[in-house]
């Protein structure tokens, strides 16, 4: 059975930082591409980062140079570094994994990934 766990979301100010978590487990992260998504009240779930399964990263514009996805494979763990938080990263945040190799133009694409965590709220305040 497939799991994918988030943690590290809350609440901080507008410039501040967070570092969200997402474990694994049924599957080993080094053979997947992974990504995270968000979603705003409202609005659709949109990829923010992800690391295809050669290690190569892509970023959402918005989150570009403020955002850093990175894999620990011997934790099995996918992290999203957050700095210069605005208020419209407030979001819920997912994790998600694809198995096999996936096109780089499908990374940032909901319907790309087939393994999800449950979501880790992130509120910025201005």
């Amino acid at each position: 059975q497939v799991q994918l766990v988030e943690s590290g979301g809350g609440s901080v100010q507008s410039g501040g930082s967070l570092r969200l978590s997402c474990a694994a487990s049924g599957i080993t992260y080094s053979a997947y591409s992974t990504a995270w998504f968000r979603q705003a009240p409202g609005k659709e779930r949109e990829g923010v980062a992800a690391i295809a399964s050669d290690g190569s990263t892509i970023y959402e514009d918005s989150v570009k140079g403020r955002f850093t996805i990175s894999q620990d494979n011997a934790k099995n763990t996918l992290y999203l570094q957050m700095n210069s938080l605005k208020p419209e990263d407030t979001a819920v945040y997912y994790c998600a994994a694809r198995g096999g190799r996936v096109g780089w133009w499908a990374l940032l694409l909901r319907g790309t990934y087939n393994y999800w965590g449950q979501g880790t709220q992130v509120t910025v305040s201005s």
